[in-house]
This record gives C-alpha cells, sequence and structure tokens, in this order.
C-alpha cells in the first residue's frame, strides 16, 4: 500500500493465509490494501503449485491439488468455501517448482472448464498462471478471466487471447530483478535455469501482444514488495504510452477484479484511492517508483510531504 497499490488480487497462498490477511485489513487489524484472494492454487497432482519438494514416503500434496473433473469442482467448492474471493489454477508448469515444464500444460481443457463453469456460476473470476503456448490457449478457450505470465506465447495462444477477450497479466519487471540479482538471490538451481529460459524470449513474446488487454501485476513477492511499479517502466519500454502503461494498472485493473464500478478512476461514487508524486508519470513513468502520498478510501495513509 505504501509503494501506491491500495487494491490489489493475491493469486496463490497455501494455508488460506491470504484470507486471513485480508480479513485482518477489513477488520482494522493491520493496515494494508483492500485484497480479493485466492487461497491455494488448483494444481494437478505433481504440477506446479503442488508440493513437490518431499520424497515420497511424506506423501505431501498440496491443499489446491486435483485431478479429473469431478475433483476439480469439488476443489472449487471447498476454496470457495473458506474464503475465496478467485479461483487461482495453475495450468503450465513453472519456474519456482521442483521437476516441471513451463512450457507444458498441466491441466487437459476438459479439467480447466469445468474449474471455469463452477467458478463462474458461484460468482468468482478465475485467474490461470501460464508460459506455454498450449497452456496459455487452453486457458483462454476454457474462458478463465486472465492469464498470468503468457511468456513463452506463440501466435495462435495470442489470437486466443484476442478472440476471446482474455485479460494477460505479464508479470515482465521480475526478469529484470532476477537479471540483476541472480548472483545473490537465494534461487536453486532449477529454477535459475527455467528463469532464464523464460527471461529469453518472455518480454518478446508479450511485445508482440498487441491488441491482448493488458492488466498489470507483479508476482511480488517473487522479488520484494514494494518495487511493484517498477512494472509500467517495462510495459513503456515494449511500447506502450505512460498512459497506457497507467491504465493497465487502474482502468484495466479495476475491469478484471469486476470493481470498475468502486475503483479505477476518481470519480465521484466511488472509492476515493488516489497517490501522489514529485512530476508528471506521463513524461516520466519512473515517477510511480516514488510515491509519496497515498489516500484510501478517502483516509491519508501516507504523506511525506507533510514532516
Amino acid at each position: 500500500m505504501e509503494a501506491g497499490f491500495t487494491t490489489v488480487r493475491n493469486v496463490g497462498a497455501r494455508g488460506f493465509s491470504d484470507v486471513a490477511l485480508r480479513d485482518a485489513i477489513n477488520a482494522g487489524d493491520v493496515p494494508g490494501p483492500r485484497m480479493l484472494v485466492s487461497g491455494p492454487a488448483l494444481s494437478i497432482t505433481g504440477g506446479h503449485c503442488d508440493n513437490n519438494l518431499l520424497p515420497f514416503e511424506y506423501h505431501a500434496s498440496s491443499e489446491g491439488a486435483a485431478d479429473g473433473i469431478e475433483a476439480v469442482q469439488h476443489k472449487v467448492r471447498e476454496i470457495i468455501k473458506y474464503g475465496a474471493d478467485v479461483i487461482k489454477i495453475c495450468a503450465t508448469g513453472g519456474v519456482m517448482s521442483k521437476g516441471d515444464d513451463p512450457n507444458t500444460s498441466q491441466f487437459t481443457l476438459e479439467e480447466m472448464k469445468a474449474i471455469v463453469a463452477e467458478a463462474h456460476r458461484l460468482g468468482r473470476k478465475v485467474a490461470a498462471h501460464a508460459h506455454g503456448a498450449q497452456g496459455v490457449s487452453w486457458a483462454s478457450e476454457a474462458g478463465v478471466d486472465s492469464v498470468e505470465h503468457g511468456h513463452l506465447m506463440d501466435d495462435a495462444s495470442i489470437a486466443a487471447l484476442k478472440k476471446n477477450g482474455t485479460y494477460l497479466v505479464p508479470t515482465l519487471y521480475l526478469m529484470d530483478w532476477h537479471r540483476e540479482n541472480a548472483a545473490r538471490s537465494n534461487v536453486p538451481e532449477y529454477s535459475r535455469r527455467k528463469m532464464e529460459m523464460v527471461s529469453q524470449v518472455g518480454q518478446k513474446n508479450v511485445a508482440m501482444a498487441a491488441g491482448v488487454k493488458i492488466a498489470l501485476g507483479t508476482d511480488a513477492a517473487v522479488y520484494p514488495h514494494g518495487l511493484n511499479a517498477h512494472e509500467f517502466g517495462v510495459y513503456v519500454r515494449l511500447g506502450m504510452t505512460p498512459l497506457q502503461a497507467i491504465q493497465s494498472g487502474t482502468l484495466n485493473g479495476a475491469d478484471l477484479l469486476g470493481w470498475s464500478d468502486k475503483i479505477g478512476t476518481i470519480e465521484a461514487g466511488k472509492w476515493a484511492d488516489i497517490v501522489a508524486v514529485d512530476g508528471d508519470p506521463l513524461q516520466d513513468v519512473s515517477t510511480l517508483e516514488h510515491v509519496k502520498f497515498v489516500m484510501k478510501g478517502g483516509a491519508v495513509v501516507k504523506n511525506e510531504y507533510v514532516k
């Protein structure tokens, strides 16, 4: 919140810790942004978002692991039961997980359609982690509301996003951060190799996705919280205007969350969320990395202009 993000969507937290944090913030027990949260992400057994770090005798499995249509339907209902505002699924392998491939799809198209149908029927949107092209295409065809990452897309998967009106949340600054901090980051070698592979093509592939709806997202805390606004600068570097980059985190973000009537613009009847910086972000979007003033819902929560 002190970095200027007054509303966030958290997609993936074991033990429903994000549900507890959301509720604590809403109760006024701790300061923080408004949160829409997913609880545990849905994963195939052994996939990205499952627990793959312990040997067989521990029989360790994540709370979101499920296989088959009936099982994923049950898992969606269970996660909603315990407080999820949105459903997160892992449609492909990932970078930070062991034993999977970011290019490889995980849930079948039929399983993802069942997840989306159940979530939408119960009033929840669906966010899909997906790097590889087939996983991006299947997630979009299944009707997810957003694809997170999309770093290994191809022309066909980009076309699917456009056709279906699926939001892409690119999470690109994490590549810059890891490149700059690789020597001192405590990342396992298997993750380091996958990050290098994804970084070689990820930003270029997202830059090719002209015409796809973009909402800003950061993948914090894969890198430290508070650096979230660096994402704007990557979008501008890849061809967006500063205004388009800012709108990805305001207008478009509000639309993706389903909260366009509450946030995203400053107008009568909406929550008064305002940030202030020294300078004009339409001329230099990096000024948003140094927020001096934050108002959330009409209450000032940060003010460096008053000593």
